[in-house]
């Protein structure tokens, strides 16, 4: 077993094993272990904090300061060009303001996916070449 190989394998166990509560929390943190040892030199990526409950007062002073509903899970920035990628789990559902956020993305240049799942978010950022080596 190669070192993606096994990186993947404990990040499947990982997934299943924290996931039962919170599916799609458990994925970003299998991805951002990916990111971090086999992301491509340079890049630059972030999760925007937006979820939870928070205060009305709070709530609104975030949304003064540029908090956004539905802001993809994680954006990145490689050689000039950037991404949003919203996580879901297996029976996720894309929110409206996760969908207009994307296209809004999609329109300013940008390239969006959402992925269903740990393959299919690693699968998509192999494609973008945002992470080194692949796992098949």
């Amino acid at each position: 077993m190669n070192y993606i190989q096994t990186l993947n394998h404990f990040s499947k166990q990982h997934v299943r094993k924290m996931g039962r509560a919170q599916p799609e929390a458990a994925i970003q943190r299998a991805v951002i272990q990916h990111l971090h040892i086999r992301g491509a030199p340079h890049l630059v990526f972030v999760h925007v904090p937006n979820g939870g409950k928070r205060p009305r007062i709070e709530a609104a002073i975030l949304k003064s300061m540029g908090v956004r509903a539905g802001a993809s899970d994680l954006l990145l920035w490689h050689d000039h060009k950037f991404f949003a990628l919203e996580l879901k789990a297996p029976r996720g559902r894309l929110a409206e303001s996760q969908q207009k956020f994307l296209d809004d993305m999609e329109t300013a240049g940008g390239n969006v996916a959402v992925a269903v799942g740990l393959d299919d978010a690693l699968r998509i950022l192999e494609r973008w070449q945002l992470l080194r080596g692949c796992l098949s």
